[in-house]
């Protein structure tokens, strides 16, 4: 989940041949009739199955198919999908059409102008069913640098343990079911979002195969740029108004509570961010001859954040969290509920001190934070030189709850610029504008959008909550939020519907990072958790 403003597409297109590129395609197309391995029953108008008279067919299903599920999830993340390649993504789009088809699933693709297509389907229950309910994932995956992945982003890799904790690779080939729940797949959009998808189209194939309908219609709403901030999902949700209605939306995506017990959230945290530059003299300088007198912009950049954010994680900037809604004191309630995983955690992540102690992470996701995610000054190791760099920058994203938005968070940190004493400009500026101003920084501000948060208390809520915990054997964490951020925004207030985050990707999963990766046993959870959902879900 989350997003990156960064267009490194050109990156990802260099890597490799056009040529590779062409052959990859074509030899994905072809793949992608593997699939048919698992047989697609029509849906049979049956009444729904309590407890354990689902749980096992659909664990059933699953057991008997578990080479086809991560075959068809190979094929899947074989397709690179940053949302600024446009001829991949939307091979993406049309791959999980052809998987709906398969299903007899009407399916089509939404599309707006620029846009990456949104994958659309529905599947309608029986006369009997009273709501409508859309299952949201998204299909696009953050940015990549190959150098940094052991193995290759989109060749999807099977291994026996964390490539951390000394994970072997394992075959495609030596896999037998059952397959050990334990061993993950690597792969760019393994656990962030296509886990999702297939999840939700295996719990499909389940459901008709035990002739269990869903006990409400369901759509399903599979976006295309999600990691690069949504820019263009408000107009297709506006375009598609009728086409989207319904009682309530299921967001997939996201990993479980760190504890391992299945999670279901009632939030994201938004989510803006900003690149700032700042600028020394034309060229670099000897830091002998020069060092103290001309002014170094890494050094400025290194103050300008400690201006902005202390040692504790919190936010220095005058007036930044007026607008903070506090939480209720039902959510209060849940993160003290929530198991405490803050000194195992610590552990598991090398960490001797954690930021906010003895607040817990539950809580410190309830606040907004700044966090750094890049700096770039001068050279470092074997290629620093003896020299003042002509610029520093800073890559910032900042995270949103209740009732905070974009737009405030933007005059509020530009505020505290002009008052650090900076002379702000949006583009490179010439040679005049840096003589004219002692402090000056380059802002360039990403997309972005405020928090959302549904009421814990709603009986689409309680519904949700009973029958995961049904589902899986013992009770779900509650939480209001996830820390990471998401569209939920634009669901709540364009299409008046709530929305209820549904997570299954294992915590430990490298999530918009290198080596990103799926524990199997998470999918395996996921199918029973998205069945359930379908044919037990009434409120």
């Amino acid at each position: 989940m989350d997003r990156d403003r960064r267009t490194a597409s050109g990156r990802d297109r260099r890597d490799g041949s056009d040529r590779r590129d062409r052959s990859r395609r074509t030899a994905v197309k072809a793949r992608l009739g593997l699939a048919a391995m698992i047989a697609f029953a029509p849906p049979v108008l049956a009444g729904a199955a309590p407890g354990d008279a689902l749980r096992d067919p659909v664990r059933s299903y699953r057991a008997s198919h578990e080479l086809a599920i991560l075959s068809s999830l190979s094929q899947l993340l074989a397709i690179p999908n940053v949302a600024s390649d446009r001829e991949n993504i939307r091979l993406n789009a049309d791959a999980i059409v052809a998987e709906f088809a398969r299903r007899r699933i009407p399916a089509k693709l939404l599309e707006s102008p620029d846009a990456p297509p949104a994958v659309f389907a529905e599947m309608r229950g029986p006369a009997t069913a009273r709501r409508t309910v859309v299952f949201y994932a998204h299909y696009d995956g953050q940015p990549v640098d190959p150098s940094r992945w052991t193995g290759k982003p989109w060749e999807p890799v099977v291994r026996d343990g964390l490539l951390e904790r000394g994970g072997k690779d394992v075959s495609w080939a030596a896999l037998k079911p059952p397959v050990d729940p334990r061993f993950l797949v690597y792969a760019r959009s393994a656990s962030d979002d296509k886990a999702a998808i297939v999840g939700l189209l295996s719990a499909v194939d389940a459901l008709q195969a035990a002739g269990v309908p869903p006990s409400v219609h369901v759509k399903f709403f599979f976006e295309g740029e999600e990691e690069a901030g949504s820019p263009h999902l408000a107009r297709i949700l506006r375009d598609n108004a009728a086409l989207l209605a319904s009682d309530l939306w299921l967001f997939c995506d996201g990993p479980v509570h760190q504890s391992g017990r299945k999670l279901v959230f009632f939030g994201t945290r938004g989510v803006t961010d900003v690149e700032l530059t700042a600028y020394g003299a034309l060229r670099r300088l000897h830091s002998g001859h020069y060092g103290n007198w001309s002014p170094n912009p890494a050094v400025e950049i290194a103050r300008l954040i400690a201006s902005m954010r202390d040692d504790e994680g919190n936010i220095r900037i005058a007036g930044f969290s007026d607008d903070v809604r506090p939480p209720t004191d039902a959510e209060r309630r849940a993160v003290a509920a929530a198991p405490d995983v803050d000194e195992p955690l610590r552990r598991e992540l090398g960490l001797s001190r954690t930021e906010g102690a003895p607040e817990r992470i539950e809580s410190r996701i309830l606040q907004p934070a700044l966090n750094v995610r890049g700096l770039a000054a001068g050279d470092v190791g074997t290629r620093a030189t003896n020299s003042i760099p002509t610029e520093a920058s800073a890559s910032i994203d900042f995270r949103l709850v209740p009732d905070q938005t974009p737009e405030r968070v933007r005059e509020k940190v530009e505020e505290h610029l002009r008052r650090q004493g900076y002379f702000l400009v949006q583009s490179v500026p010439d040679e005049a504008t840096r003589l004219a101003h002692p402090r000056l920084l380059r802002v360039a501000w990403g997309a972005g959008y405020p928090s959302s948060r549904t009421s814990m208390e709603l009986p689409a809520s309680r519904a949700v909550v009973k029958i995961l915990s049904d589902a899986t054997g013992s009770p779900v964490v509650r939480l209001p939020t996830l820390g990471g951020s998401g569209p939920n925004s634009l669901f709540t207030e364009i299409l008046k519907a709530p929305v209820i985050g549904v997570a299954i990707a294992n915590h430990d999963n490298n999530q918009h990072a290198a080596n990103e990766n799926l524990r199997i046993g998470n999918l395996w959870d996921g199918i029973e958790m998205y069945a359930a959902l379908m044919a037990r879900l009434d409120f």
